[in-house]
């Protein structure tokens, strides 16, 4: 297929993993970047506007749907595929001409945050509405979406994968990833106990005083290979969920252990799915249970590393690369047009 893909298209972003997925797979992709209507530069106008009416810019939006128009009447798409492109204009957007519109939601949908009320007016005209929350499929049902495919996360091979260290310090813990109200405390906690055993990266963690003082490393967010080798430095990697996502795996299940690292995570019936409990991964119901695995880790740090390659290869031969996703996609797809 002639798939035009918008979306979010900076180093390390799930947006681009997908679609470098799509192309993978055999398809010829033309991607439009997204990123100055979602991610605009800190203290610019559109930040600024962002900032103080909640919305994106209209200047910045429109000047994205004429981009998409242009290109539409260029390149001729067989597919729109639209990576979470709820702050667009969506009139726009369907009007668009391609005979199969896609719009794909990585996170919860029924969040306000991952939402807009001209995303929910029109949600019914999508040909298919891809989500990575098994919950809201029939939630996106009952809301009158036409056709809904529920997709796992996925990992991308150019970014997760065993890296070397970059450095020679070691953690016995790690956490990679933005900081939460949900995650904060716990996150606080475990560097007090674990000190300068401890590594916390992500956005906005260095503002959370609380870390000062405990010996941690804190430091901010790592992307592409970058997050691979922080990885590397890690016995137990935590794998935290979203809990306004109602998470029951993340980005996260897929690309820890494809980087070689151990997975430490939260036990849900999808992590039992994909890995086997204390043989391809660790998982905890509370903080007390997780103390307990941190705690034999350190004793057993042979052990932990054979957990680890287990898991690595679990997920690296299970078929969970964005290409494989593609695939899946493509697939329901053709169930769609028949």
């Amino acid at each position: 297929m002639r798939i035009l893909y918008l979306g979010d298209d900076w180093v390390g972003s799930n947006a681009r993993s997908l679609a470098d997925g799509f192309r993978q797979a055999g398809h010829e992709v033309v991607v439009l970047d997204s990123t100055p209507v979602t991610l605009p530069a800190r203290g610019s106008a559109p930040w600024a506007y962002s900032k103080v009416t909640r919305r994106r810019a209209p200047w910045r939006v429109d000047r994205l749907h004429d981009e998409i128009e242009r290109a539409a009447t260029a390149f001729r798409p067989d597919l729109l595929f639209v990576f979470k492109g709820v702050h667009l204009d969506q009139q726009r957007l369907l009007a668009t001409p391609a005979p199969l519109r896609v719009h794909y939601s990585p996170d919860d949908v029924a969040n306000p945050d991952n939402i807009s009320a001209d995303y929910l007016a029109h949600e019914s005209g999508w040909d298919l509405v891809v989500t990575t929350k098994r919950h809201n499929v029939g939630e996106l049902k009952a809301r009158g979406a036409r056709q809904v495919s529920f997709v796992r996360s996925a990992y991308d091979p150019a970014w997760h994968h065993r890296a070397a260290r970059r450095g020679t310090r070691e953690y016995l813990a790690g956490f990679i990833g933005v900081c939460r109200p949900d995650r904060r405390d716990r996150l606080v906690a475990l560097a007090r106990r674990y000190g300068d055993r401890m590594l916390v990266r992500g956005p906005g963690w260095r503002r959370v005083p609380e870390l000062r003082g405990t010996g941690a490393t804190v430091g901010g967010p790592v992307y592409g290979q970058s997050y691979s080798a922080a990885v590397a430095a890690i016995t137990a990697n935590l794998v935290l969920l979203n809990s306004d996502n109602r998470d029951t795996h993340t980005c996260r299940t897929f690309e820890v252990p494809a980087a070689g690292g151990l997975f430490v995570g939260e036990r849900t019936d999808e992590h039992a799915e994909l890995l086997r409990e204390d043989a391809e991964c660790l998982l905890f119901d509370d903080p007390g249970e997780l103390t307990e695995i941190l705690d034999w880790c350190a004793a057993h740090p042979d052990r932990a590393e054979l957990i680890a390659a287990a898991g690595h290869r679990r997920i690296t031969e299970g078929g969970h690369r964005y290409v494989d996703r593609a695939r899946e996609i493509v697939a329901t797809l053709a169930e769609v047009r028949s």
